[in-house]
């Protein structure tokens, strides 16, 4: 099921024995634009505090409700390791995290990894990155990896021949929590015009000049299947849109 990122900054975070805060965004892999941590603002339970939890840990959310739920204790939450989520987070602190919640750790092929290819996000991986990546150690200032979904909303959108927009939110699949589209607002190129690009057909993502780049045409974009963001999307709309840019499904 698809869930928008922004919709989902909406729901309340419970725990099994009550209410631990709000989703305040998520951290994803630039590599495979896999969801490693949803970030939690704990509010007045623990102010001035965030904490991050894994997929593995999260319920299905109910969307009547606006309820995400987590399967762990309010103690277990509160007694997690204090992580400053305002900081690029370490390797070593994720060791520690998952090492607390008994969580399998994805840099050491222990869990899951999604099917979406490492190329998706146009940094080809560097040697040795499937276990420790090239140059992170332990105690380094940050995992150069994982980036924030609210970092990167706003970034400039351009096709092939030029700017078309910025990125307006993610759509994420919660079966996986892989990162399944862009939003691209193209408003000021197209009045009132948002569309969906699936992130395999992202070529470079510039993160000091915070510019995405894609390899779709301006025209492409400008005839493709309308995207309404108060619809969700299903497969009848996916399917539409592939057809239109003749390009193979990731569910195929």
């Amino acid at each position: 099921m698809l869930f928008s990122v922004e919709h989902l900054s909406s729901y309340t975070v419970e725990a099994e024995d009550g209410n631990i805060g709000q989703v305040h965004g998520f951290l994803f892999d630039d590599n495979n634009w896999a969801i490693r941590y949803l970030v939690v603002d704990t509010g007045k339970w623990l102010p001035g505090r965030k904490v991050l939890l894994a997929p593995s840990s999260l319920g299905r959310p109910e969307g009547r409700l606006r309820i995400l739920p987590v399967k762990l204790t309010r103690e277990k939450v509160e007694n997690s390791p204090d992580i400053d989520t305002d900081r690029p987070v370490s390797r070593q602190q994720e060791s520690e995290l998952h090492a607390y919640y008994n969580w399998a750790s994805y840099w050491g092929g222990g869990a899951w990894e999604p099917t979406i290819s490492p190329y998706a996000s146009g940094i080809a991986p560097r040697a040795g990155e499937i276990g420790e990546p090239e140059g992170v150690e332990k105690g380094d200032e940050g995992n150069p990896h994982l980036r924030s979904t609210r970092e990167v909303i706003g970034y400039r959108i351009h096709a092939e021949d030029g700017a078309i927009g910025h990125s307006d939110d993610f759509v994420v699949n919660i079966d996986d929590w892989i990162i399944r589209y862009l939003v691209v607002d193209i408003g000021k190129w197209l009045s009132g015009r948002k569309v969906i690009i699936p992130p395999e057909w992202v070529t470079e993502i510039r993160w000091d000049g915070s510019e995405i780049l894609v390899d779709v045409t301006k025209e492409e974009v400008r005839k493709s299947p309308e995207f309404d963001p108060a619809a969700p999307v299903n497969r009848e709309y996916e399917v539409q849109l592939y057809d239109f840019y003749g390009r193979p499904a990731y569910w195929l």
